[in-house]
């Protein structure tokens, strides 16, 4: 016989709110964590040199955000469709289920070469992406669907482009080199032939030639080097989620290349 419920209730109440603020102090203090490690950790996207939401707080100054570019207050949609959009049809222009819009693909002069058997005639979509900023002929804010983050109502942005050139639509008006870092490192432009190859089959998922490794599974390389749908593309080598890292390189440099080739 129980002598003393509600001294047992009071207590087995107690317990269980007990137990309830260490759950809630453990959610706190967790993503407080996730916070910190998310917001200034180099190894992010955000607080990053692609986290065009922090630019100006990197760079401590106040000259780009609302002048270059335009701040849509969340890091990701300047390259992922912002949530809400997720079920809308693409838009005429728009790089399939990317929130940009997609470059002239024959614009572009592919790598070739006599002795080169998978030869790329155009930029495949997920290497259009990387292109559509880094080719300086798009702004970097250009984005099909701003999302609901942004306001508006303030727009007098210039929406400059990843480009040297000294103009007013231009990041090389200021990034010269003397007035700010020189931006042309940056500008892949529209000649590729002196890049790798990108957009072409990789030639390790055929073992009938030699030089090349097989890759550890259908995605790559377990060193995080990449493949698309058996493609290599920009982000084959370059991780855009890590773009602190020197080159968004996704091996170091030494062991990149032996990632795929034999010699």
């Amino acid at each position: 016989m129980n002598l003393y419920p509600q001294t047992n209730r009071l207590i087995n109440n107690r317990r269980t709110s007990f137990g309830l603020l260490l759950s809630a102090l453990s959610l706190i203090i967790s993503f407080q964590l996730y916070a910190a490690d998310n917001v200034w950790d180099p190894n992010k996207i955000l607080g990053s040199k692609h986290d065009l939401t922090s630019l100006n707080k990197r760079a401590g100054a106040d000259a780009m955000e609302g002048v270059a570019f335009t701040n849509l207050n969340n890091a990701c949609v300047y390259c992922h469709i912002p949530e809400e959009d997720l079920d809308n049809k693409n838009k005429s222009g728009q790089i399939p289920s990317w929130n940009r819009f997609r470059p002239i693909s024959k614009n572009y002069k592919m790598y070739k070469s006599n002795t080169f058997d998978s030869k790329s005639g155009e930029p495949n979509d997920i290497s259009l992406l990387c292109l559509s900023c880094h080719d300086g002929g798009m702004s970097v804010d250009r984005v099909v669907n701003t999302g609901s983050h942004w306001n508006s109502g303030k727009e007098q942005t210039l929406h400059m482009r990843i480009s040297g050139n000294n103009d007013l639509e231009s990041c090389g008006k200021c990034h010269d080199g003397s007035v700010a870092h020189d931006i042309t490192v940056k500008e892949l432009g529209t000649n590729l032939t002196n890049d790798h190859p990108i957009s072409i089959r990789y030639a390790g998922l055929n073992m009938t030639i030699n030089g090349f490794k097989s890759p550890d599974g259908l995605d790559g390389f377990n060193n995080g080097v990449k493949l698309f749908n058996g493609y290599i593309e920009c982000a084959t080598c370059h991780d855009i989620h890590n773009p602190d890292k020197k080159m968004l390189l996704r091996t170091d440099t030494e062991s990149l290349c032996r990632t795929c080739h034999n010699n």
